[in-house]
């Protein structure tokens, strides 16, 4: 393998697939980025398993080839090289990396490319196609909701529903749901499965703010679900399970209901949560009935106590609710919107917050009991 590429698209590239490497692996090679020549330029590939990330790099290729290097030596070599220089790689003898750009030059040892894991392609039909903009901007409202405890591994995940024309993302812990329905632009048949939260998390990193699709494609084996956009695949295994009906925990009315600007809610909640953490993180909500002042945000805890009040349209019966403001804020901070509905049916069921000019969210919070 020899050729030619330049520094700022390797440094790219190698960011990339480089949240795809092992953390702690007892394989060697799963530490390491394969390299391999293929359609004019450099693939660049790395795995921990359980995601793949690929990016092509574009160059000048004088000899074909594939090897390993370390991930992050590799990186960190990039990264110190001078911007906008040519970097040319060529491998040498007993599994060894020559790079040389401008005045530097360096060796590294590698490991043998048959020893790494073959990772899918996007050489199947899409499943179906979705605007990067509008899937990144969904799994930025959704993915933080799921759960990081191992206990439940299916919660770990976020169902992701196709049916006709459109995908439901839903992701769940023991103390919240996120829901939100997007189009897609080619039908489905109705076909649910779980991705992990983590993949999609790295998805999200490599969308670009654009309404240029994304292809979707599951495997016929319903294991895997592969991300095309252009120069990058990412591919994830699929979460063997049944996702809970998280439908009926979403309440269906409510008995009082009130309209808050986000940014001030969010605002007041955050000031509050300086108090309510070294009280079990546990702030309150007072909506006054009809006719009285909006709603109240309070914290109190031995080392002092705070309250905001908050402008708010409410509708229907005066309630007081608890909850913990990790999840409060959130919701707040990570759902684009400029106002909130806060739908309640007293203080020991769950809240539902919508974004009011958005139909297609919804997020439940679980309150928290209190003693008073």
């Amino acid at each position: 393998m020899k050729l030619s590429v330049m520094q700022e698209n390797l440094a790219r590239g190698l960011q990339v697939v480089s949240r795809a490497v092992s953390a702690r692996s007892t394989l060697p090679v799963l530490n390491n980025v394969l390299l391999r020549t293929e359609d004019g330029g450099l693939k660049l590939t790395a795995t921990n398993l359980e995601i793949g990330i690929t990016y092509w790099v574009p160059g000048k290729i004088e000899n074909a080839g594939a090897m390993t290097v370390p991930a992050r030596l590799l990186t960190d070599i990039v990264n110190g090289l001078p911007a906008n220089e040519r970097v040319d790689l060529e491998q040498q003898a007993q599994e060894t990396l020559h790079i040389t750009a401008g005045r530097f030059e360096t060796h590294v040892k590698g490991i043998d490319a048959e020893e790494f894991p073959a990772i899918p392609s996007a050489g199947e039909r899409p499943t179906t196609c979705i605007p990067q903009n509008v899937l990144r901007g969904a799994l930025e409202e959704v993915t933080f909701a799921a759960a990081t405890d191992e206990a439940r591994p299916i919660l770990t995940g976020v169902l992701a529903k196709f049916e006709g024309n459109q995908l439901t993302l839903a992701a769940a812990d023991n103390y919240r749901i996120a829901v939100k329905t997007i189009p897609i632009l080619d039908a489905v048949e109705e076909t649910s499965v779980v991705v992990p939260a983590r993949s999609l998390h790295e998805l999200s990193r490599v969308l670009a703010d654009t309404e240029d699709p994304i292809d979707l494609v599951l495997s016929p084996s319903r294991n895997q679900i592969l991300f095309h956009l252009e120069g990058v695949d990412l591919v994830s295994r699929l979460i063997d399970g049944q996702f809970p009906n998280y439908q009926q925990v979403i309440p269906k009315s409510y008995t009082t209901r009130a309209m808050v600007d986000r940014d001030q809610l969010l605002k007041a909640v955050r000031l509050a949560s300086l108090i309510a953490s070294s009280s079990a993180n546990i702030v309150k909500l007072h909506v006054g009935k009809d006719a009285e002042t909006g709603l109240t945000v309070s914290a109190a805890a031995d080392v002092g106590d705070n309250k905001s009040d908050v402008e708010a349209q409410v509708e229907g019966d005066g309630t007081t609710i608890a909850f913990n403001a990790r999840y409060l804020i959130d919701v707040l901070a990570n759902v684009s919107a400029d106002r909130f509905s806060i739908e309640l049916n007293g203080p020991l069921s769950p809240g539902v917050f919508r974004p009011v000019e958005d139909g297609q969210y919804v997020h439940v919070v679980m309150p928290v009991k209190t003693t008073s």
